[in-house]
């Protein structure tokens, strides 16, 4: 079974890929000549850079991409080793358990040429606290007091993780008296708006007076794709310099370009199938341990992966000191079986596996955004098949809306969720378990992991935070409300002329003012 999947996946790979060629928008005569630079409109360097995830609006505080772009920032980042720095805050001491107060830099402005200080960024957190229910509940704020370049926040409670939870980028700082946020979002990044049209492109132009020196780039093109052959087919043309989450079996033509490169960068993120908590038969532990024995996770790293990704055994990597210990579990349809035997099942005549007069048909939802996904799905519908379980699969264009929206009608989800975005686990605990939590559309509730969230909320010590994502993670083990299947890398395409830039694990900071091309 395992050989016909893959060669029938292989057919289906290129005839997606074809489909692509054959589909794209832009006529043969407005395709650039491979890896040729580009210039902008006034004669400046550019670059473009397509992104699988559309963005509806580009306001800061409710859609990622104000950081990403360059457009917002955050008081304080981290670096490439996940190490908190400080951005627009110089300096930030902790008075007290509950009290922060932070320094701003001097000299900075809005693209609109007005001050930053702490008022403004008072005004621009008590703005984001209104409009994102998530980033409210993960801030904690009580109250906030600006005064001159100094700002401070007290915490309803005491709450260690409130520093890094600063480098969320939806705690960005813009300027709200302005109008049209959605679109023309005002900030203090190196680069300003243009043009914004939804879900297609955003237009950036250089902000000269950048607090950190101004852009090397004159103008950004960031435009959106959700077909992953699309992409990659658009960075071979030319039309695209940097070409995001490209599939994993396409690369071969890129990585054998004299013009292009392949940056495959360990990823802080984990692929993983979501069950649907408030349905009945995924309600049975013995039915999901049984669907997790048929994920062959050592297929999905090589096979659909290409090698780039790592098998997951929980939901972090396994460089992190709070991941768990234990291997992987091993790919086992006799094992499954039996479990699907112990809780009740039995074959009817038509081979399909059935309880009480009810046979067992799963809705599985994926989406193209992440072109491995919809692979890994199919995968597990063969898989199931095999033991007699029905498996429907549903492609969706915006996953998020539709776990949501749609909770009655979906059963499991392929998923990926950023994990330890901010190098700490606490973060996926609160948004991912907790009943409340933003990324919980699976509506997991589990009393022990809820009581141990809470106490990591209120622990500063390291070691004691370890022990405790240790021991969260030990139990999600055993309930199964997830089973996690890799840690995928960010594959990333980039194009030679595409200098002072790399991808970062952290997925937050990809336009910047250092990058430049020749």
């Amino acid at each position: 079974m395992l050989k016909k999947f893959i060669t029938l996946m292989a057919i289906t790979i290129i005839f997606i890929f074809v489909s692509g060629c054959n589909n794209q928008q832009e006529s043969s005569s407005s395709i650039k000549e491979k890896g040729s630079p580009k210039s902008s409109e006034t004669g400046g360097k550019s670059i473009t850079l397509l992104f699988s995830f559309a963005s509806k609006t580009i306001d800061p505080h409710q859609d990622w991409m104000g950081v990403r772009a360059g457009i917002a920032e955050t008081l304080v980042k981290i670096d490439e080793n996940l190490t908190i720095k400080p951005w627009l805050a110089e300096s930030w001491e902790q008075k007290d358990e509950r009290t922060w107060t932070f320094t701003l830099r001097d000299g900075i402005t809005f693209h609109d040429g007005t001050p930053m200080n702490a008022e403004a960024v008072k005004a621009s957190f008590e703005r984001a606290l209104s409009v994102n229910d998530s980033i409210s509940s993960s801030l904690k704020i009580e109250s906030m007091e600006a005064n001159g370049q100094e700002i401070t926040f007290v915490t309803k409670e005491k709450y260690p993780a409130f520093l890094s939870e600063l480098v969320h980028t939806n705690a960005s700082v813009i300027k709200v008296d302005t109008e049209n946020i959605s679109e023309r979002p005002i900030a203090t990044g190196p680069f300003k708006v243009a043009d914004f049209l939804p879900e297609s492109e955003i237009k950036l132009e250089k902000y000269a007076d950048y607090w950190d020196g101004a852009a090397n780039l004159d103008e950004v093109t960031i435009k959106f794709n959700t077909d992953g052959n699309v992409r990659a087919l658009a960075l071979q043309s030319g039309e695209a310099d940097i070409a995001y989450h490209l599939p994993p079996e396409g690369l071969r033509a890129i990585e054998n370009s004299n013009n292009l490169r392949v940056e495959s960068v360990s990823s802080l993120r984990v692929h993983f199938i979501l069950y649907n908590s408030a349905k009945p038969a995924l309600q049975d532990g013995k039915v999901r341990k049984a669907l997790d024995l048929l994920v062959n996770r050592p297929v999905m790293v090589n096979e659909i992966m290409n090698g780039h990704a790592t098998a997951a055994n929980g939901p972090f990597n396994p460089s992190f000191p709070f991941a768990s210990d234990i291997d992987p579990a091993s790919y086992d349809p006799a094992k499954a079986e039996s479990l699907l035997k112990e809780a009740g099942y039995e074959k009817n005549e038509a081979g399909k596996l059935e309880k009480d007069g009810e046979v067992l048909q799963l809705t599985l939802a994926t989406y193209q955004g992440r072109p491995e996904l919809p692979l890994m799905a199919q995968y597990l519908q063969a898989e199931a098949a095999g033991l007699g379980i029905d498996v429907n699969i549903v492609t969706v264009e915006d996953i998020d809306t539709y776990l949501w929206e749609q909770q009655n009608e979906w059963d499991m989800a392929t998923y990926s969720n950023l994990t330890a975005p901010r190098g700490d686990g606490g973060y996926f605990f609160n948004v991912a378990y907790l009943p409340e939590g933003s990324l919980n559309p699976g509506q997991i509730n589990i009393p022990e992991v809820n009581e141990l969230t809470e106490q990591l909320n209120e622990k500063a010590d390291q070691q004691e935070r370890i022990d405790l994502q240790k021991k969260a993670v030990a139990i999600i083990q055993e309930q199964l409300p997830q089973s996690f299947i890799l840690h995928p890398h960010i594959i990333v395409g980039v194009n030679e002329r595409v200098k002072n830039w790399s991808p970062g694990s952290e997925e937050y900071y990809l336009i910047t003012n250092s990058m430049d091309v020749e």
